[in-house]
């Protein structure tokens, strides 16, 4: 036992008696910052985004079947999320078909029973962003009122899973 102290207490001597790193600034012959890198340039070496425009959405364009397939997920994402009548452990596996991983994490401690909707009453509506075909927010109504889902997939071919569900503001 005395040992691993006696070690410590020269460690601790020896960290004290060090001298201490100057935060000061050293001064630099030139006052204009350089590039440690050239700047990085996209295909066909133009600027990346020039003009501040969003990229292109790299072959994911939107089509109808993909706003179909993303009202069909979130339609049956929030049917599966609307039953706070359900024992726990059956709520949170049904509901985990439709969510992204990070989703099924973030939801696993939800309790079903405080979950004031427990109906969808309408047909989902889409806001679409164009330039992005990775990602839509949908709106489902239910008894509770409207809750937002925020859907995303990982290419054209790929299946729409829910990342968030947002209860109505009011």
């Amino acid at each position: 036992m005395k040992k691993p102290l006696t070690l410590l207490a020269v460690a601790l001597l020896c960290v004290s008696c060090a001298p201490a790193a100057s935060t000061t600034p050293a001064e630099s012959a030139s006052s204009t910052p350089t590039a440690s890198a050239p700047v990085s340039l996209s295909a066909n070496s133009g600027p990346q985004a020039p003009g501040g425009t969003a990229p292109a959405t790299l072959g994911i364009t939107w089509d109808q079947t993909s706003k179909d397939k993303a009202v069909e997920v979130a339609e049956k994402a929030m049917a599966d999320f609307a039953r706070p009548a359900v024992e726990e452990k059956q709520w949170a596996n049904d509901l985990a078909r439709w969510l992204t991983p990070q989703a099924t994490a973030d939801y696993s401690a939800v309790d079903p029973a405080n979950i004031p909707a427990n109906r969808v009453t309408g047909a989902a509506t889409l806001t679409v962003d164009e330039a992005n075909g990775y990602g839509v927010t949908a709106a489902v109504p239910t008894n509770a009122g409207t809750y937002t889902l925020q859907l995303l997939r990982t290419g054209k071919d790929s299946l729409w899973k829910v990342d968030r569900l947002t209860p109505p503001t009011s």
